[in-house]
């Protein structure tokens, strides 16, 4: 018997281009054309390579405003949810230090909020309470984020920086600060990113490390303290997935599922139950179901399980609780959690329901509960049920994007 998808055709014209993206709503977008049979059809579906309808995205914001990061036209507190303007065709958002920066689904690029090193892109220096569009280009692919500095990968796979560059943060082979985007080296084959106070870090799609910057207590990982101002491989392996860093930071997970930490180590926020700083990586534990990974720039973190489990660990305080842990502990027992993300003091999580929870430090609104109290337990924000994905909420304020 037949186990494919008998008869039948799938039809589209001209030739057939397959794209769908991951963008942390599931697979979406691209193209599809050409004349399929309904066994490839089925097939491309299967394996995730069949595009699926782009779907309308939101971003929430809301916490602290001074510099206008809430976007809002406005630089007021707001200590619950509120939808920068009324587009519904958001990609994907990053955050620094009280600025934001987006992408469309169309690929164009867009920011607000604080710009005094020129964070936004847009050739200026000037605040903005608004998004702004930078540039005109249409092919932006994936957004990170350092304190004051941004990376963007193209959809050709060229890396991209721009913002604060006084320690080599932004890896162009400089210590020049910049205004507009700037290309970093000629690869084309960066897939992921993600950006720190004083140094950053890129993976490509052979699944190797790349970081570069200031390298204070061995946080580059590449077992010595030199700095570098353009990227280098941290050591041999293919099989790097996620990262994340902060002030002289860094965890990682690989393809495995294991989790990794190096840099420096106050508070024990690398979590390997010591707090000596490591100059490359070392093994979190003996796991190797850890799926996603988030902090804040100085003592925190929180990190997923695939059994849908929380950890975090670091300073004490309103956001892990007390007292201080040099190694990941569970938060509560539930085992529904599908997204995460850390900020300065404060964390955040989403069930499978679709419902949106904070805990840690409110003293700017930052936790989304329409008040300035702390809890060091997870508690709901509102009763909506259709969010998806948390930026790294940082400085006190938080960015979540919704699906409709």
């Amino acid at each position: 018997m037949s186990t494919g998808y008998p008869g039948g055709l799938v039809t589209k014209s001209p030739t057939a281009t397959v794209g769908a993206v991951d963008s942390g709503f599931g697979l979406e977008g691209g193209t599809a054309s050409g004349m399929w049979t309904l066994d490839q059809a089925m097939g491309l579906k299967q394996s995730g390579t069949w595009p699926a309808p782009t779907k309308p995205k939101k971003i929430f914001i809301w916490g602290q405003n001074a510099t206008g990061q809430l976007g809002d036209n406005t630089t007021v507190l707001k200590s619950s949810p509120i939808q920068v303007g009324t587009d519904t065709d958001w990609a994907m958002v990053a955050t620094g230090n009280r600025q934001i920066s987006a992408i469309k689904q169309n690929g164009t690029l867009w920011g607000w909020g604080n710009n005094t090193a020129g964070e936004h892109g847009d050739n200026t220096v000037v605040v903005k309470s608004s998004p702004v569009q930078i540039g005109t280009d249409t092919d932006w692919s994936k957004i990170g984020a350092g304190k004051n500095t941004r990376f963007a990968i193209k959809t050709n796979g060229t890396l991209w920086a721009w913002g604060y560059n006084v320690a080599a943060q932004m890896g162009d082979n400089t210590v020049i600060s910049r205004s507009s985007p700037v290309q970093i080296g000629a690869l084309t084959n960066w897939a992921k990113l993600s950006g720190g106070q004083s140094n950053s870090a890129a993976i490509k799609t052979d699944g190797t490390l790349w970081t570069w910057g200031s390298n204070t207590y061995g946080s580059l990982g590449t077992n010595d303290t030199v700095a570098r101002s353009s990227p280098v491989q941290v050591g041999t392996d293919t099989d790097w997935n996620l990262m994340f860093n902060s002030t002289y930071v860094f965890n990682a997970i690989k393809t495995n599922g294991t989790l990794w930490g190096w840099g420096e180590n106050s508070y024990g926020k690398i979590g390997n139950n010591d707090g000596n700083a490591k100059s490359s990586p070392v093994q979190i534990g003996a796991l190797t179901n850890w799926s996603k990974i988030s902090g804040c720039d100085e003592t925190y973190r929180i990190a997923l399980q695939t059994n849908g489990t929380i950890w975090t660990w670091g300073a004490a305080g309103a956001a892990t609780g007390s007292p201080s842990r040099s190694s990941p502990l569970q938060v509560g027992s539930l085992t529904n959690w599908s997204q995460i993300g850390g900020g300065e003091s404060h964390f955040l999580a989403i069930d499978s329901s679709g419902n949106l929870y904070a805990w840690g430090l409110n003293t700017s609104g930052q936790l989304g509960t329409n008040n300035l109290t702390s809890t060091s337990s997870p508690t709901q924000i509102g009763s909506n049920t259709d969010w998806k994905l948390i930026t790294s909420p940082s400085y006190n304020h938080t960015v979540v994007m919704t699906s409709s």
